[in-house]
């Protein structure tokens, strides 16, 4: 079907102008003033931006985690997503040591069958490297196009990876053009600090931030950009949460070294002292590196503005507070890490930064959607408005004033990280590949219509574009 969308602002990374944007066989065939084709729909976007579909390059849909399971699956969490502007998401894949990294694959293969209603693909978490998985990676870059790989450098005796193994894997990732994800916090030093905290009977979700201290996660930040800068390679780290580890990107990117920083809204917006709600309450804000002293976000803003750091990831991993967090009632290192943010990350980073001044309406496109498409083998499929490009679009109200709240939500999680607080702006009409999935503020989408997205080998852009990654 085609359709034409009228009389929207169209915003993308570098412009933002006044046109009519047809839509053909789920792609963008025309932008232009006052175009007046023969379709079968007219949609009036007056008054409304029209955006690039969000990307979302950090989410943990139905994954397993302290013995229980995150609460959003793939059709709960990608309808949230697109209700919150995102259309395309890449999730990751856990490993089990001793395996085949395909047998992962194909388990998060069957996780998002016949559920996703926006497009996604995934990551891969290595967690050890030998000759077998040497000699798979490259076959999992050329079969399944996912063309990022994840080392935690936390979660000792769980997730946790040794430097030998961070090391070989930057070296095959430069080898094969993919790009390697850290987890940064030294897992070690938490460990001990996590043992002694329990050992002197404190037991408070507060303990859960103070025994993971800014400095180890700047420790862990400059580590893994030594070890890129010494493997030549290529570098993203997610999830950064504090001026520490803000400061060893920059000195990293400052030497020429490919490092890339991820942040997150709940950095931007909350603060430690979440974690001291009482009746348990700081529990809900238990998640992974953790919330910080509030200095730390304008740090954050200002990193993001000056180009330090570049992406805007979700680290969505929702668990109830009734059944799942309170896992952890005697003791915070039983409550699951991780928080509902996926549907709020789009919105709340409009109206906290475009709407007051931290960050331009450009950049806004650019870290939302933009530069983690091209970050991720997905541009220009994916992350702008332009002739070619899917018609991942969304039509934006600036001015739709409205509060966050779990009544109102679709993340299926019993509470939300962002309650109460009010915010402008709001994904009014969401369409992925040129159909409808959010229309008028109602879901019309079909779980299964999500396509899983073969991604392109990281430097694979033409030289202009590959200037943009720096």
């Amino acid at each position: 079907m085609k359709k034409l969308i009228k009389n929207g602002t169209v915003v993308t990374a570098t412009d933002k102008y006044e046109a009519d944007v047809l839509i053909e066989n789920g792609k963008i065939t025309a932008i232009g003033k006052n175009l007046s084709e023969n379709v079968e729909e007219v949609i009036d976007a007056k008054g409304n931006y029209l955006f690039p579909g969000g990307v979302d390059p950090h989410t943990h849909l139905e994954m397993p985690f302290g013995g229980t399971v995150t609460s959003d699956d793939f059709e709960t969490g990608t309808i949230a997503a697109a209700f919150g502007g995102t259309t395309t998401i890449i999730d990751f894949c856990l490993t089990n040591k001793g395996e085949p990294l395909k047998n992962s694959i194909q388990t998060w293969h069957e996780k998002s069958k016949n559920k996703a209603v926006i497009d996604y693909g995934f990551h891969l978490m290595i967690g050890e490297v030998n000759e077998n998985v040497l000699n798979e990676i490259p076959q999992i870059i050329e079969e399944e196009g996912i063309t990022s790989f994840k080392v935690f450098m936390a979660y000792k005796n769980v997730f946790q990876a040794d430097d030998e193994t961070l090391f070989r894997t930057l070296l095959t990732a430069k080898e094969h053009g993919a790009l390697v994800m850290v987890h940064a916090e030294n897992g070690d030093v938490i460990d001990y600090l996590v043992n002694k905290a329990l050992k002197d009977g404190n037991t408070d979700p507060i303990y859960h931030a103070l025994t993971r201290p800014p400095e180890v996660e700047g420790e862990a930040t400059g580590r893994a950009a030594q070890l890129a800068g010494l493997a030549d390679s290529q570098l993203y780290v997610v999830h950064v949460s504090c001026a520490n580890a803000v400061e060893k990107i920059a000195e990293a990117r400052q030497k020429g070294y490919k490092v890339w920083g991820e942040t997150c809204p709940q950095y931007l917006v909350l603060d430690q002292s979440y974690l001291e709600k009482p009746n348990f309450e700081g529990a809900k804000y238990v998640w992974s590196p953790p919330l910080r002293e509030k200095w730390n976000q304008e740090v954050l803003w200002n990193a993001l503005k000056s180009g330090q750091l570049q992406t805007l990831g979700s680290d969505q991993c929702s668990f109830n507070f009734k059944g799942q967090k309170e896992l952890g009632r005697e003791d915070f290192s039983k409550i699951p890490n991780g928080g509902p943010i996926i549907e709020d990350r789009f919105s709340l980073f409009f109206s906290e930064g475009v709407k007051k001044g931290r960050i331009t309406i450009n950049q806004f496109v650019d870290i939302v959607s933009t530069r983690t498409a091209k970050l991720f083998g997905l541009f220009p499929k994916k992350g702008t408005i332009a002739v070619g490009s899917d018609a991942d679009i969304v039509i934006f109200d600036p001015n739709k004033e409205r509060v966050l709240s779990a009544e109102t939500h679709h993340m299926n999680v019993d509470y939300s990280a962002f309650e109460g607080m009010k915010i402008t702006g709001e994904p009014i009409s969401v369409l992925s590949r040129g159909e409808f999935v959010i229309r008028e503020s109602q879901f019309v989408g079909k779980p299964g219509t999500g396509h899983y997205l073969k991604r392109k080998r990281f430097g694979s852009e033409t030289k202009a574009s590959e200037e943009v990654y720096q």
